[in-house]
């Protein structure tokens, strides 16, 4: 019967697997600000606004709709990486989020961290995910700031 592999030797996700999730996970996100910009529309029409106009561009009403967007995603990820250490991006590609050195889940702060460095490296061309080719350990920016590794799983036993 084979022996349960520790956290410390296995595999780190590459980058490939991550961008991967990250466009799996897209999906389900979209769906979130679908809601969200239908919720400010329908506010925005009973404003008293024509229903056929849009709200301004950068304005403090748009500015609203993109941070409960931000905070609608990260709610995503994060209560997706608390519960079962994947999102729904994540599983098809048997990626996990674990504690540095341990399989314990990451407590919400190293979670939130993790988040918001990696919208940071996202917003700067993608240079945190990239980083991971260059560093020695294949860590990326947000694996580095939060304390938590991103694993690829073993296959399932038939």
């Amino acid at each position: 019967m084979p022996q349960a592999t520790p956290a410390t030797d296995r595999p780190a996700a590459l980058v490939g697997w991550r961008l991967l999730a990250l466009f799996y996970d897209l999906w389900p996100v979209l769906a979130l600000w679908m809601v969200a910009g239908t919720v400010f529309a329908f506010g925005y029409t009973l404003a008293g606004h024509d229903p056929h106009e849009n709200i301004a561009p950068f304005s403090p009403l748009q500015f609203a709709l993109w941070g409960v967007c931000w905070l609608l995603t990260g709610l995503y990820a994060t209560v997706s990486w608390r519960r079962g250490g994947q999102t729904l991006g994540m599983r098809p590609w048997r990626l996990r989020l674990v504690s540095a050195g341990t399989d314990a889940p990451p407590s919400w702060r190293a979670l939130w961290v993790r988040y918001a460095v990696g919208t940071l490296s996202l917003l700067a061309a993608g240079a945190g995910f990239w980083w991971a080719w260059f560093d020695r350990d294949r860590l990326t920016w947000h694996d580095r700031a939060s304390g938590t590794r991103l694993r690829r799983e073993p296959k399932p036993a038939r």
